[in-house]
């Protein structure tokens, strides 16, 4: 070995004793670290840890991937339930039009066909692949079923009606089970849907039979759907009892004829709608949705007015209008009913008091009572979005029964009303001016002043135009009232700029806005119409008592204004 070769491997062998002790000192360092953490943990130190040994990763198994093709097995077997019972009401229908077969035979026929049906439903339902057809052949054999019952009473008349509406009420119970021991509401939805159009083919018309086994059908189906989500089955529920009737009420309104008995459906149809969402209501996550389709289910109620006297109906909408805010003043209470179910009965509540006021009473009246509802409203319910809008409906509800009896042309010439009419217009104005005002204070917004002051100035000077008119006469009484109307503008602005002086300087544009509007206002009635209008001494005494007013208005303002804000430096 070479000189050379000699000093490469010294190189190494000093390069290699010193990564040797590198080496031992960080293990000396390692050891004294490992005594360090253990002490401070007071826990032994951890043993060495075995890598893991690679195994590779099976992927996780995935679900089976829906069939393309499984919408065609459902759509056939809806088409399929459709064209059966086709079937059954042509077999019950058209045969005994053409003399084919005997009565018997053909509601045996019937019968035979739904039990047969029903019962290779339950074979089928526990095989595999075998629910969809289940599903409709049960509702084809449930529904088939109905139609028989409805045809033995309503078309042979081999029973009678509550006799049949007990059959009725069996055979959709049988059904509805059905659906709630397979946990199948399409099965339910199969045995009410298609009712709402065969039920009045058999029944050759929307009758009051075909009405009451509506109802009877909704009536039963209500314990089905407890402990289940089914707002399907609801909307079905509410469909079935309440098309029929509304159109047997539409129907007795066009013919100008009187139905209890259709008073008394819609009585039931309102209980059946209130009345099974209070009760599944804690069943459902969709609260709002089913609160809504109730309130449609509701709706015979405010239309009892078709079929009955109007006392009768104003008593059913009334009922039902305190019936609803019991439930939302008590569920608001306890927490127990949504926010959205109660702004939705809420509503409906208001518009059933609305329906009972004016079934009840003729405009002159009822205009009042709207308009002091509304006053009520918008006081109570300040502090609700749904209270503050249905004191607005009733106020514009109310303020056109005013311009009916007392159009916006008594202004511009003198118009003797009659003395019941002139009171209910004085009384209408006064009132929708406290609701303007109401309404303004509760909504807190620019908008809302601005409405309020305008609905204002027109009901103030309705008022006193109308009281004029009724006490001074037709000449006379019509300067008086639009001197004291133009007097009363300038007296709200002067009010409304003394407010202005009460608040912080930086809360004033409001007020002061809205007094100068006011001035503006009334000076330009003074000049466009009281200057051309009035005759007389009523014109001078008006631009006297306006000249008097804006000038002391102005001089109390200053002076008010310099007392509020204090002395401030010369410039």
């Amino acid at each position: 070995m070479t000189e050379p070769e000699y000093a490469v491997v010294a190189r190494m062998s000093s390069d290699i004793a010193a990564i040797g002790a590198y080496l031992a000192r960080a293990s000396a360092d390692l050891r004294q670290l490992e005594r360090i953490v253990a002490e401070r943990s007071a826990v032994p130190p951890p043993q060495p840890v075995q890598p893991p040994q690679w195994q590779p990763v099976q992927p996780a198994p995935r679900p089976p991937a829906p069939r393309p093709d499984g919408w065609i097995g459902k759509a056939l077997a809806a088409a399929g339930v459709a064209v059966t019972l086709v079937g059954v009401a042509l077999l019950l229908v058209l045969a005994a039009q053409a003399g084919m077969l005997s009565p018997g035979v053909r509601v045996t026929a019937g019968a035979a066909l739904a039990a047969g049906l029903v019962s290779v439903a339950c074979r089928l339902v526990d095989r595999p692949g075998g629910r969809v057809g289940a599903i409709a052949l049960a509702a084809t054999g449930v529904a088939a079923a109905y139609v028989d019952v409805i045809a033995v009473t309503t078309v042979y008349h081999w029973v009678p009606e509550p006799v049949g509406l007990a059959l009725a009420g069996a055979t959709a119970v049988s059904g509805l089970l059905l659906a709630r021991l397979w946990n199948a509401e399409q099965l339910g939805l199969l045995v009410l849907v298609p009712l709402i159009v065969l039920g009045p083919v058999v029944a050759d018309g929307v009758t009051v039979a075909l009405v009451g086994f509506m109802l009877a059908l909704g009536v039963a189906s209500v314990p089905v759907q407890l402990g289940r989500d089914w707002i399907g089955l609801h909307a079905a529920r509410t469909a079935v009892a309440t098309l029929p009737l509304m159109l047997a009420l539409v129907v007795t309104g066009f013919d100008s004829t009187t139905s209890p008995t259709l008073a008394v459906a819609s009585a039931v149809a309102g209980t059946l709608a209130v009345g099974s969402a209070v009760l599944l209501l804690p069943h459902t996550r969709r609260q709002t949705t089913m609160a809504v389709l109730s309130a449609v289910g509701a709706t015979p109620v405010l239309a009892a007015s078709w079929a009955v006297d109007a006392a009768v109906a104003a008593a059913m909408a009334a009922t039902l209008c305190a019936v609803l805010m019991g439930i939302v003043v008590v569920g608001g209470r306890r927490r127990i009913v949504a926010a959205g179910v109660r702004a939705t009965w809420s509503v409906l509540a208001a518009g059933s008091a609305m329906v009972a006021v004016a079934t009840a009473f003729d405009g002159p009246v009822a205009g009042p009572i709207l308009l002091a509802m509304a006053v009520v409203l918008a006081v109570v319910g300040r502090r609700g979005a749904a209270a503050r809008w249905c004191a607005v409906a009733f106020a514009a509800a109310g303020a056109m029964f005013e311009l009916a009896s007392a159009p916006p042309s008594v202004l511009a010439r003198a118009t003797e009303l009659s003395p019941s009419i002139a009171v209910s217009t004085v009384v209408s104005g006064l009132l929708l001016a406290a609701w303007a005002g109401a309404a303004a204070w509760s909504w807190r917004t620019d908008w809302a002043w601005a409405g309020a002051a305008l609905v204002t100035l027109y009901s103030v000077t309705t008022v006193t135009v109308t009281l004029g008119v009724l006490i001074g006469g037709r000449a006379t009484g019509f300067f008086a009232g639009h001197v004291a109307a133009t007097l009363i503008w300038i007296v709200l602005a002067a009010a409304a700029l003394r407010h202005a002086i009460s608040v912080p300087r930086d809360e004033r544009s409001l007020p002061v806005g809205g007094g100068m509007a006011l001035v503006a206002a009334a000076v330009t009635k003074l000049f466009s119409f009281d200057l051309g209008t009035l005759d007389g001494m009523f014109r001078v005494a008006v631009f006297i008592a306006v000249g008097l007013l804006l000038l002391g208005m102005g001089t109390g303002y200053a002076r008010m204004l310099a007392q509020q804000d204090g002395p401030r430096p010369e410039v």
